[in-house]
């Protein structure tokens, strides 16, 4: 409803059918399709395999770790030692790296499933050196 004052409409004027709707449909849609857009970023990102931590530039590893000398070099796939055994790294999905020693957790550097590896290994203890097709039962490939 307009009331005109000196010749001048004061007021609203009148709303044509479906005109709001379809502005508030419009402002639902762009509302909806932000939030989508937010919510979906992380997934894509997580769905992706990153290094997790680790530098683009880092192929290899080489120090002494709780008395232990232990090195990785990035062929294709880590080959790691520990004491100049061998030690059998695994990348999961998700970028992470397990070891043979210590499966049951992963971690986001090859050089830190290396120094956790080591850290489960007690004193005296070695790790076996590979002798055929490995395996997941037993001794979890070290021995005394």
């Amino acid at each position: 409803m307009s009331v005109s004052v000196g010749g001048v409409s004061v007021g609203r004027e009148p709303v044509r059918p479906g005109s709001v709707r379809r502005t508030r449909r419009e402002a639902l849609r762009g509302a909806f399709g932000a939030l989508l857009a937010v919510a979906l970023v992380p997934v894509v990102a997580a769905s992706r395999p990153t290094r997790s931590g680790e530098d683009p530039g880092d192929t290899a590893f080489d120090e002494t770790y709780r008395g232990r000398r232990i090195r990785g070099v990035l062929k294709g796939s880590w080959e790691v030692t520990v004491d100049g055994r061998p030690l059998h790294l695994m990348r999961r999905a998700d970028g992470t790296w397990l070891s043979m020693v210590d499966h049951y957790r992963s971690y986001p550097t090859a050089l830190e499933a290396t120094r956790a590896a080591v850290d489960e290994l007690s004193p005296g203890r070695e790790l076996r050196e590979a002798d055929g097709p490995m395996h997941m039962g037993g001794d979890h490939g070290v021995h005394a």
